[in-house]
């Protein structure tokens, strides 16, 4: 089996190891030929490294792992080699200019795609490059479905059939997250902590909810496992950066929790949700454009 890994950052590298772990020939995109290197983890001999996007048209499946930010302009640059393979969106996110999903980005750049599927999950790349125990919701087609278990079979898929319901808990974690580092240092007391933070991913599920997600997807690894493991811990980046923005400094890396707190209240505006906790930790967070 030979797939493809659009998108070298961290955790597109780590999914491009677990699948060459499992067997799999795995071709890793790289817009500028770099990827991450995992302290005490040797890349696999079965990963190849290029920055030619055309050798993704003959792999069997692709997983899309670049930026929201660059989603749409990646999509459209693969389109021209895609050949009817089962994609897996592997990036949680919400474009911050219309508030769409990746799943929603693919469809309008691949208009002829049949089987897609939306990988979400609490997971940290260092560990899932580090072989420790990582499990991830998986919804969509059931040929994405099927071939995102033969790729990534070193890791607990869970199966669903609720594509927004598992998108909208990433990019709603990942804005959650955000604001939960934000107020590790900047809330008067843990009480007012735990009050923004309910009214935060309350605002996510009525988003949701209105979206056409089902409520058992927020109860799933994709939404309460991502939100335990990325809303409370500073390994995660999301926290990290709001707690460097509460500190005055800049975060580091990509956070991509940035663009899913703008990305979420455009959406919250195209499906009529009020969400006055987000825009205020927008302001808070000075996103505020």
């Amino acid at each position: 089996m030979k797939v493809a890994v659009i998108g070298a950052g961290a955790w597109g590298t780590a999914l491009s190891i677990v699948s060459a772990r499992g067997g799999a020939d795995v071709m890793l995109w790289s817009y500028d030929g770099e990827y991450k290197h995992f302290d005490n983890v040797e890349m696999p001999e079965n990963i190849q490294v290029s920055t030619d996007l055309e050798v993704v048209g003959d792999c069997d499946t692709w997983l899309i792992v670049t930026p929201a930010a660059f989603f749409r302009e990646t999509m459209r640059k693969a389109s021209t080699f895609y050949n009817n393979q089962p994609v897996i969106v592997c990036t949680k996110g919400a474009e911050s200019t219309t508030g769409n999903f990746m799943s929603e980005i693919i469809a309008d750049e691949l208009p002829n795609i049949k089987d897609f599927g939306v990988l979400s999950g609490p997971q940290f790349a260092a560990e899932v490059a580090a072989g420790v125990p990582t499990g991830s919701t998986l919804a969509g087609t059931q040929r994405a479905i099927d071939a995102g278990r033969a790729v990534l079979n070193k890791l607990y898929i869970h199966p669903s059939d609720d594509v927004i319901g598992t998108e909208i808990c990433g990019v709603g974690k990942n804005a959650v997250a955000l604001i939960c580092g934000y107020n590790s240092v900047a809330a008067a007391g843990e009480n007012e902590r735990a009050l923004i933070f309910t009214r935060a991913w309350n605002e996510v599920m009525e988003i949701g909810l209105r979206s056409g997600a089902k409520m058992h997807s927020f109860l799933d690894l994709c939404g309460i496992g991502d939100l335990f493991l990325s809303a409370t811990s500073a390994t995660s980046r999301n926290f990290a950066g709001g707690m460097a923005i509460a500190n005055g400094m800049p975060p580091s890396g990509t956070v991509e929790g940035i663009f899913a707190l703008d990305g979420l209240i455009r959406r919250a505006e195209n499906v009529g949700v009020d969400v006055p906790t987000l825009r205020e930790m927008q302001i808070k967070l000075g996103l505020k454009k």
